[in-house]
C-alpha cells in the first residue's frame, strides 16, 4: 500500500492499541460498581465501554439511569478514580509487535507521538511503567487539551508541534474515535485487528488499512516512503 503522502509522524492510541489496559479498567469498574451496590459488569462489557474516555467508561458502567443523575455520576467518577489508581498498571499488558514496531518506527527517522483519551495521571505513570514513554516526543492524554478523540483538535496539535500537515501523520488505532479524529484531521489512520471497538467489527471502522500488529504498520510506512522517494 502506498500512503497519499510520504509519512513523517506516527501517531498511536494507548488503550486497545499499545497496551491491553481492560483487565485493570474492568476490576476498577467492579470494585466501584460494589461499593455503590450495583450489579457487577463483564469483562467484556467493561472492554466494550472503553474509547471515550473514563466518564464516559463509568456512566456506561453504572446505566443511563444512573448516569442521568450529575450527583450519582460525579460521585461514581470518584470511586471508580480512586479504584483505579490502585489497580492501574497492575494486569496491564504490552500487545504483541508494540515494542518491534516502535523501534521500527524509530529507526526510520518517524516522529512519534501518544494520543489517549485517558487522564494524564493514568496514562503517564503507565507509558514509564512499561518502558514506553521515551518513544514519543509527545504524549497527549484525555485532559491535556480542551477536547480529547473523537474530536481531531488533539491530531492536529501534534501535527502543529511537529510541523508536519495531517496528510503525513498516519494514526494508528483500534476504535471508532480513532478513525474519526483521524478523517476529521486530515490523517491518514490504520487500525488493528484486536483492541476496544465499542461492539464493532475492525472492518466496519473508516480506516485506509487493516494492520495486524504495529510492527507491520512499520513496515507499510516503510515500504510506502521508499515508493515516494523513488524517481
Amino acid at each position: 500500500m502506498r500512503f497519499g503522502a510520504r509519512i513523517e509522524a506516527v501517531i498511536i492510541d494507548l488503550d486497545g492499541t499499545l497496551l491491553d489496559t481492560a483487565p485493570d479498567l474492568a476490576e476498577a469498574a467492579n470494585r466501584m460498581l460494589g461499593d455503590l451496590d450495583m450489579p457487577l459488569r463483564t469483562g467484556q462489557e467493561v472492554a466494550s465501554f472503553v474509547g471515550r474516555g473514563i466518564e464516559n467508561l463509568v456512566a456506561r458502567s453504572i446505566g443511563a439511569a444512573h448516569a442521568a443523575d450529575p450527583a450519582t455520576l460525579a460521585n461514581a467518577l470518584e470511586v471508580f478514580n480512586r479504584h483505579y489508581a490502585a489497580v492501574s498498571g497492575v494486569h496491564v499488558r504490552v500487545f504483541a509487535g508494540v515494542r518491534e514496531g516502535l523501534a521500527a518506527f524509530r529507526a526510520q527517522g518517524l516522529k512519534l507521538a501518544c494520543i489517549t483519551n485517558k487522564a494524564g495521571r493514568f496514562t503517564l505513570p503507565l507509558l514509564d511503567q512499561l518502558e514506553l514513554r521515551g518513544n514519543f516526543s509527545l504524549v497527549v492524554s484525555g485532559d491535556s487539551l480542551p477536547r480529547k478523540k473523537p474530536d481531531p483538535l488533539p491530531l492536529l496539535h501534534v501535527c502543529s508541534q511537529f510541523g508536519v500537515a495531517p496528510g503525513a501523520a498516519l494514526m494508528i488505532g483500534d476504535s471508532p474515535n480513532d478513525a474519526q479524529a483521524a478523517r476529521a484531521a486530515g490523517c491518514p489512520v490504520a487500525c488493528v485487528p484486536y483492541g476496544y471497538r465499542e461492539g464493532l467489527e475492525v472492518r466496519e471502522l473508516d480506516c485506509d488499512v487493516i494492520v495486524s500488529t504495529l510492527a507491520e504498520a512499520a513496515s507499510l510506512v516503510q515500504g510506502s516512503n521508499l515508493q515516494h522517494a523513488a524517481p
